[in-house]
This record gives structure tokens, sequence and C-alpha cells, in this order.
């Protein structure tokens, strides 16, 4: 197990986790928030093998 510290808002934590969706590279974690489990699960099936720039696109226009 690899743990970096870091401070992710008090918000966002108690979102349900099943409402998350995160990645991460050398550089950065992202987090993404959905309305729902079923959009949650649908992005991770989407976005498989994308870069996070392509996950971010498709976040902003399908789930924004």
């Amino acid at each position: 197990m690899i743990c970096i510290k870091t401070h992710i808002p008090k918000e966002v934590c108690e979102i349900d986790d099943e409402l998350k969706a995160i990645y991460h590279s050398r550089e950065s974690v992202c987090i993404w928030i959905f309305k729902n489990r079923i959009d949650r699960n649908k992005f991770m099936d989407e976005t498989i093998g994308m870069l996070k720039k392509e996950r971010e696109d498709h976040y902003i226009l399908n789930y924004k």
C-alpha cells in the first residue's frame, strides 16, 4: 500500500464512495463526482484506457 498525504476537502470526503471515480497519474489525483452509482459505473466503463485529458473532456461532455 502506498499513501500520499494530501488535503482533501471535507465536502468531498463526505460524499459516498460509490459516487466517486478516482484516477491518478504521476502528477495528479483526480476525483470525479456523480449523481448516482449508475453514472459512476458507466463513466468507469466508458473511460477505460483513456488519458487524463480525455477523461476530463468525457466527464464535461456527458456528466457535468
